[in-house]
């Protein structure tokens, strides 16, 4: 939206004691520093969601905004990935999961599919008895590779859990190691017919989305 049409569609002035309704009915305010927020905007809140690097801090300085005791809480970084969500009216606490932007799970597929791991993360296929060393630093070279090798070499590091190992491992998708694990424990999928449901399993997680 251009910057000039987005300046017309502001309202004329930020909301005041005076003129704020009682309640904001579906409304998301975002800030970073709560206690800069006037306490009659604060009041409407029922429901904080505090996330960053403290978000102990960022939900105590709301507390102290609207003049609340604070819930009891860590200190600190939590767990990666998690929030605490406080729910005002019934002073209730609870740490909840919540979902990476698409932009960065986005940029997250695009590395290891096309991107280069580092050496020590790459899968290389040395085959049964250690004749090759043929480096896949990423996910689209890896089933390219996985269609060029012999049979013995791929069943070798099939029945060996090389793949879902590396998955779990280097890739770091527990999710699409699991898959794999079961594809490389069903004895009765040869190289061909195994073959298929690794690189099935890959495409839908990441290459086919790229």
């Amino acid at each position: 939206m251009p910057i000039d049409e987005a300046h017309h569609m502001m309202p004329p002035e930020w909301p005041t004691a005076a003129n704020l309704p009682q309640r904001l009915e579906a409304t998301i305010l975002i800030t970073v520093h709560p206690e800069h927020v006037a306490r009659a905007v604060l009041e409407t809140i029922s429901l904080v969601v505090a996330v960053g690097s403290d978000p102990a801090a960022t939900l105590r300085s709301f507390c102290g905004a609207v003049d609340e005791d604070p819930p009891e809480m860590r200190d600190g970084q939590i767990e990666r990935g998690l929030a605490y969500l406080w729910e005002r009216r019934e002073r209730r606490l609870r740490r909840v999961r919540i979902n990476e932007p698409r932009q960065h799970l986005r940029r997250h597929t695009r590395k290891y599919a096309e991107g280069e791991l580092a050496e020590d993360r790459s899968f290389y296929f040395r085959g049964p008895n250690g004749g090759l060393n043929i480096r896949a630093q990423n996910l689209r070279l890896f089933l390219q590779i996985a269609e060029g090798v012999d049979d013995a070499t791929w069943l070798h590091h099939l029945r060996a859990g090389d793949y879902s190992r590396w998955l779990a491992e280097s890739i770091k998708d527990a999710e699409l190691a699991n898959e794999v694990a079961v594809i490389e424990a069903n004895e009765a999928l040869n190289a061909g017919e195994s073959r298929v449901r690794v690189k099935k399993a890959i495409d839908r997680c990441y290459t086919g989305a790229v």
